[in-house]
């Protein structure tokens, strides 16, 4: 069975009331992956902007895995110290990361992130020397669209995170550099700028899913359909983003 650990920042953990794109993912493999397998992690609840802490259990849809290692605010440089327990003690196999926007907006610049790429990597591969994961580079967001400054620097850790992904692959512990999601619009796709919303989740869950398919055969094409026969689409509200539930409309 192959057990598999969403780890990121405010993107992965979501807020109260969201589905998530960990839950898009998982309805995903249960639809493709025709084998056993679990969603695993040490965290389970969400972040609750309300107290400003990650105590909420509030999920859109509740009945689903919801395991993870992920933290409103938390980065590389918070992840890494805490990987290498996590991937021992849920016997993680395939790890899903999507981080770096947090560390690049408030602790570190692109090469000192980079580094903490390579650390994390190591520590993972310390826990688990099987291990697998794909990474997703740091998707912009409004600030980058909008400081020049902040944007060169997310393109320069995409490049030096595309560089470390080639430079630590190994066959025994295979890494893959998922793509951007296609056709991501963060005014569409999320609902302040940052955050996705139902059409930002089921695009970085297509994201993974396509890394995954077309390197290891695992899973198959991303469908976006959320299983109640409708496509998930963002509504874009009166101020130019998308509502935090998207909107909906039949096939």
């Amino acid at each position: 069975m192959l057990r598999f650990m969403p780890v990121g920042d405010s993107m992965t953990i979501g807020s109260a009331g969201e589905h998530t794109w960990r839950y898009r993912m998982w309805q995903h493999l249960r639809a493709t992956h025709g084998g056993p397998f679990a969603v695993v992690g040490p965290r389970e609840t969400l972040y609750d902007k309300a107290t400003d802490t990650p105590t909420s259990y509030e999920y859109a849809d509740p009945g689903f895995p919801h395991f993870h290692l992920a933290g409103w605010g938390e980065g590389w440089l918070h992840m890494t110290p805490l990987i290498g327990e996590a991937v021992r003690g849920c016997r993680a196999d395939v790890l899903l990361v999507s981080l770096g926007l947090i560390d690049l907006g408030f602790y570190t610049n692109a090469r000192q992130t980079a580094e903490n790429v390579r650390a994390f990597v190591a520590e993972a591969r310390a826990a688990g020397p099987s291990v697998r994961m794909v990474i997703l580079p740091v998707i912009p967001n409004v600030r980058a669209l909008t400081d020049a400054a902040f944007g060169a620097e997310v393109t320069h850790f995409n490049e030096l995170l595309a560089k470390a992904v080639a430079d630590l692959d190994d066959p025994r512990s295979p890494l893959l550099l998922a793509s951007l999601p296609e056709s991501y619009d963060v005014h569409r796709d999320t609902y302040d700028g940052t955050h996705p919303n139902g059409a930002g989740e089921h695009k970085i869950a297509g994201a993974f899913a396509a890394a995954m398919h077309q390197a290891w055969g695992l899973g198959g094409t991303y469908d976006a359909d959320d299983g109640t026969g409708t496509d998930v689409y963002a509504l874009p509200s009166p101020d130019g983003f998308s509502g935090g539930r998207g909107g909906r409309r039949r096939r």
